[in-house]
């Protein structure tokens, strides 16, 4: 899964920029002098190849510097647009407006990635202050009646510009973002979206941060070790060095991750451990302290209805949903409602498999949510004669990244890469790499950073450090974060079944973001709807377990063999294994978003664990020993990233992945003939074409659900 997708274009609606503990005041934050910002690393573009961004020359204060100065150049790029004497032409508008913003874009894009994977108290400090200013820019822009006009005055007559069809797409692409954020109201309700606007992004900002904090604090330490029994040395020397690195002598500290479960209940013996290990994670966000979450995320709720509301929608996912795929929440809501019966029967069945473990094995309780993991896990073996620990021998990160992911790319695309060591990076442990074409052309540049920090956002991303754009001259420059154990010294990075689907799946959006051929920025690479963004994702983990790339990259890492047929025999047959709890609890949390926001604005503020439970429960997902993937305490997903009202796009696009998949086994498999078709007709296109369009022209019919339901082993 790819638990946060950041993705910030150029125009993009919602500027969503992490959060923060305290704010500066504007004194404290700018520079004084004009000599100063000139010297400023993001004045002009970065010297480095690629554009790389120049890590080794900016510090902490540069960032707000760069912004004032990045938004300051953007608006008055815009007034000279909207005010332009001359007719309104494509290029002289929206040409032009694709030009500016140039420093702020740079600025943003870098502050991204430290803000997100390797953040600190200044860092923090700017976001805080930086929310609703750049909520305002946004509106500043796309609220310009002046500049509206000219907007609309192109889109009037696009039929008659004779244009390419990637510059036909763009004019409609300004017109919708315009007219979907709010141009076409009134000066009075204008005025009122902004300041909606300004609020929702400083909450968002603060509710961002208040998880960070939550998260660190929920970790659970240890001080007597016989109670981590179960867990590997490996993992044992882990948290010792995890508890050190916090200066906590004697003690051993289990971190956590993004999502309500955690990886070592699957291990722990002592049931005492596993419980407080769950209730850290539930609770992280809901302790009544400094990090509860719970009163910003009913009042985002509620300022999101009320926008909706203004801009003539019933609800807040009616108005997100227009540019999607899906359409409307009574389409999501019919495909969710096609899932629910067939991952419920199996959900039941499960349970009461697991409880008649647990009943064989003496133990007098019934099975809660703590206890889940670590008996399917017994139930596993069991059925399947498979234990993770024979597993994550074969799975050595650098192996699965340079042998696998790798490997996979060449095969399917050609494409061969070379690590760099000069490259400037914004965190030790993060390595980059050059990307070159199958025609040894420099295509890209990679960074990958996967080991989990205190200071680094739960989950597994992707996202641009410079966007590809033939307009602009620039080639993309991407990376993927994930949050993986790192071992202690000396020791090898080994990999769960699960984290290595995880760096398939982040690779998959790094592909589609390298292969990324637009003229314009606005519609490049994976600036597309997010129930299709995941699709070229999900569609990458299928290479996870496909013979000719399993036998490359599972070697044991102390012998040096590959992972025998039997073993490989026993994962694929474990896959399906589980499902049902799997997917209630992606359906819980798909459920829970569009419950949020389907409210209309004459709901009153929520109570968010009452409507949380009378939620699942009135759609027949509510399971105590099932909890939802994420709790809307700390669903990051949907307040902070971008995904509101489209967390569903997973499962969605699971659907197109798994039949897609389907049709590369039906044409030959990993060839570089099928891999070039793929590029072409879906990871090259970013946003110029339709997407059912695409889906259907390369597959040849409508999305089928019935691929996905039987990979899932619920059919």
């Amino acid at each position: 899964m790819n638990p946060r997708l950041f993705k910030i274009f150029l125009f993009s609606f919602f500027i969503i920029i992490a959060s923060v503990i305290s704010v500066y005041s504007k004194t404290d934050l700018l520079q004084n002098s004009t000599g100063s910002i000139r010297r400023n690393p993001f004045y002009k573009p970065s010297t480095l190849s690629f554009h790389a961004i120049p890590f080794d020359k900016i510090k902490d204060s540069d960032y707000q510097p760069a912004f004032d100065e990045g938004m300051k150049r953007q608006l008055a790029e815009v007034k000279l647009i909207a005010d332009n004497p001359e007719p309104p032409t494509f290029e002289n508008t929206l040409v032009a407006l694709e030009k500016s913003g140039q420093m702020l874009m740079r600025v943003q894009l870098a502050f991204n990635v430290v803000s997100s994977a390797n953040t600190d108290s200044v860092l923090q400090k700017v976001q805080q202050y930086e929310a609703p200013r750049l909520a305002a820019q946004n509106d500043a822009i796309f609220l310009n009646s002046k500049l509206f006009k000219r907007v609309k005055s192109i889109y009037d007559k696009r039929s008659s510009l004779k244009l390419d069809h990637e510059s036909m797409k763009l004019i409609s692409y300004y017109y919708n973002q315009f007219v979907h954020a709010g141009a076409n109201l009134s000066a009075e309700k204008k005025d009122e979206l902004k300041k909606l606007n300004e609020e929702e992004a400083t909450l968002i900002a603060q509710f961002d941060n208040k998880l960070l904090a939550g998260t660190k604090a929920g970790a659970l330490i240890v001080s007597d070790k016989s109670k981590l029994a179960g867990l590997s040395q490996v993992q044992i020397d882990a948290a010792k060095q995890a508890a050190e690195s916090r200066g906590l002598s004697g003690k051993w500290l289990i971190p956590l991750q993004n999502t309500t479960q955690q990886p070592d209940l699957t291990y722990l013996k002592d049931r005492a451990t596993r419980r407080q290990l769950f209730e850290n994670s539930w609770n992280r966000c809901e302790r009544n302290d400094a990090n509860d979450t719970r009163s910003i995320i009913e009042r985002i709720a509620k300022i999101r209805a009320e926008k909706a509301k203004l801009l003539g929608y019933p609800n807040y996912a009616a108005w997100a949903l227009v540019n999607q795929m899906a359409k409307t929440p009574q389409t999501v809501e019919k495909f969710l409602d096609q899932l629910v019966p067939a991952t419920i029967a199996s959900e039941k069945k499960e349970a009461a498999e697991l409880q008649i473990l647990i009943d064989k094995s003496d133990k007098n309780f019934k099975l809660e949510p703590w206890d889940w993991s670590y008996y399917a896990e017994k139930l596993r073996k069991e059925k399947y004669n498979l234990d993770d620990s024979e597993i994550k021998p074969y799975f050595v990160l650098n192996n699965v990244l340079e042998k696998g992911i790798f490997f996979e790319a060449h095969e399917l695309y050609g494409l061969t890469f070379k690590e760099l060591n000069n490259v400037p990076v914004y965190q030790k442990d993060v390595k980059v790499f050059e990307v070159f074409d199958k025609d040894g052309s420099p295509l890209a540049l990679f960074y990958a950073d996967y080991f989990k920090r205190d200071n680094k956002s739960g989950g597994a991303w992707m996202d641009n450090m410079v966007i590809q754009s033939k307009l602009l001259g620039t080639k993309p420059v991407v990376y993927n974060v994930c949050n993986f154990t790192k071992p202690a010294p000396g020791q090898p990075a080994l990999l769960s079944y699960d984290d290595v689907t995880t760096m398939f799946h982040e690779f998959g959006h790094a592909l589609h973001g390298m292969f990324a051929s637009q003229e314009f920025p606005s519609l490049s690479g994976t600036n597309v709807p997010r129930d299709f963004v995941e699709f070229p994702s999900q569609f990458n983990e299928h290479w996870a377990l496909y013979p000719k790339v399993l036998e490359h990259y599972a070697l044991n890492y102390k012998t040096g063999k590959p992972m025998p047929q039997s073993l490989v025999d026993k994962i694929k047959k474990a896959t399906v294994f589980n499902q049902g709890y799997d997917f209630t609890e992606l359906l819980e949390a798909a459920d829970l978003d569009m419950a949020w926001h389907t409210l209309p604005a004459s709901a009153p503020v929520q109570n968010s664990d009452k409507f949380e439970i009378e939620s699942l429960k009135k759609d027949h997902l509510y399971f105590p020993q099932v909890p939802s993937r994420y709790r809307s305490s700390y669903f990051l997903h949907i307040w902070g990233n971008g995904y509101a009202a489209g967390y569903y796009s997973y499962l969605w696009t699971e659907m197109l992945d798994d039949d897609a998949f389907q049709w590369f086994l039906d044409h030959g498999g990993l060839t570089r003939k099928n891999g070039d078709r793929f590029r072409h007709m879906i990871l090259s296109k970013g946003a110029t074409e339709n997407y059912s369009t695409m889906f259907r022209d390369f597959t040849g019919h409508n999305p089928q659900i019935e691929p996905m339901l039987e990979n899932r082993g619920l059919k």
